[in-house]
């Protein structure tokens, strides 16, 4: 982080100086950290829409150019050539693992994959017809109280174990969250086979019977991972870094995580995405309600389209759009409804003025919940499938934050608009 050049302030007749930071790539920075002790007044910034809350080396994006990297690694780059864990040991570590690096990665996570037997008597204490993002919330939340060992957030090597400990543990407790709302009996994880492999043993496997996952299907779900592993300064990633600069410990720190992303506005895009297409219903009522998403006075919202960061297009779109077709290819869904109306729909929008001017291009959501319920996931469960993938940048951010000598405590500050001082009237004058 370089200091170039100052940008001058003048502020009731007065003019202060405030240092200007450059990064590696992206916009510059003002540093305003001095600004209320040198003018008496803070920032407006509601959404945090022009304010960089700290610094990071872990994912860049460029919204207008359509560009997210994971460490200056493009995501499509890392989408075809890589597995999650691969990205995950990217993401953490800073860079690419070697083969021996790799083996070793896999090896530690494959180690941490189970669960303390006591752990899974907590699901008994949720209904069957919880949300599993109720159970997330809970479950991560209350690891804290199994790993009291590694809780000393200034040791490395205690945040690794942490950070290992959840990126191994998250898909084992994502699928006992599915299986006890089916009813059905847990299942252990194997180690003989990839971390998404895994899982989609723990979620579709029983002990009946032998389990062998589709490899189409499970690149499928491994690149879902990948392209929603981490993506910058967003709501989630923002909460956990909050309640990080508390000194919390990283359990409680991703819990608040997974609470935030359950929110329809972020997490539940491709859910709510999904639920658009059965209300269409059929490709011939595509028209009508293209119709409706251009009135104003109408409620109907065209999901799955356009991004509040992306402006050109969603580079993660793209790869999503591809293997929506691979998947339902491999199970013999050319035909799927759902799929032939999200194609119908999206060359239409694509074409049509309004949508070109506004620049509402299909983004991740609009394909990622067509295949994960092809691939048998519930649409309750998409949200948790991202928690999943998001627990690795959320990790990262974490560790990278506390690591970081600059980083306080979150404190936002306000514009009050409520009553000035004044005394409490006696009763009888209420």
């Amino acid at each position: 982080m370089n200091t170039q050049r100052n940008a001058t302030l003048t502020v009731d007749g007065k003019t202060v100086e405030l240092p200007v930071y450059s990064g590696s790539v992206g916009p510059d920075v003002i540093d305003i950290r001095q600004l209320y002790a040198k003018t008496g007044m803070f920032t407006f910034d509601p959404g945090f829409m022009s304010t960089a809350a700290c610094k990071s080396a872990i994912t860049y994006i460029d919204g207008d150019a359509g560009i997210l990297l994971y460490r200056g690694y493009p995501i499509e780059q890392l989408a075809g050539e890589c597995d999650f864990l691969e990205v995950a040991y990217l993401i953490l570590k800073g860079e690419l693992p070697n083969p021996e690096e790799k083996a070793e990665f896999d090896n530690v996570v494959k180690r941490h994959t189970m669960v303390h037997e006591q752990l899974i008597r907590f699901y008994s204490g949720f209904r069957r017809d919880a949300h599993p993002m109720a159970v997330l919330v809970g479950v991560v939340g209350a690891l804290s109280a199994f790993y009291h060992d590694a809780m000393d957030i200034s040791d490395q090597y205690h945040r690794d174990i942490s950070a290992y400990r959840l990126i191994a543990k998250l898909p084992n407790i994502v699928a006992m969250a599915y299986k006890y709302g089916r009813g059905e009996p847990f299942m252990y994880p194997r180690n003989d086979i990839s971390y998404t492999a895994n899982f989609m043993h723990m979620m579709f496997g029983n002990p009946c019977e032998d389990y062998e996952p589709n490899p189409v299907l499970v690149r499928a779900l491994d690149r879902i991972l990948i392209l929603h592993a981490d993506h910058e300064q967003n709501a989630s990633t923002s909460t956990v870094r909050l309640a990080g600069s508390s000194g919390a410990n990283p359990f409680a720190c991703i819990s608040s995580g997974i609470a935030c992303l359950w929110g329809p506005a972020h997490g539940g895009a491709n859910e709510a995405c999904l639920t658009m297409l059965e209300e269409i219903g059929d490709v011939s009522h595509v028209g009508e309600y293209i119709k409706r998403a251009k009135d104003k006075s109408d409620s109907f919202k065209l999901m799955g389209f356009g991004h509040r960061v992306y402006k050109n297009f969603d580079p993660r779109a793209k790869l999503m759009r591809e293997t929506c077709h691979e998947v339902l290819n491999e199970l013999g869904l050319h035909d799927d409804r759902l799929f032939k109306l999200a194609v119908a729909l999206e060359k239409i929008a694509l074409e049509d003025d309004y949508f070109v001017e506004k620049k509402l291009y299909p983004n991740v959501d609009f394909y990622s919940g067509i295949v994960q319920r092809a691939l048998g996931i519930p649409t309750q469960l998409f949200t948790g499938i991202f928690a999943l993938a998001r627990t690795v940048g959320w990790i990262a951010q974490w560790n990278e934050m506390i690591a970081d000598p600059d980083q306080k405590i979150g404190r936002p500050r306000q514009l009050f608009n409520g009553a000035e001082q004044r005394d409490v009237p006696p009763m009888s004058k209420r």
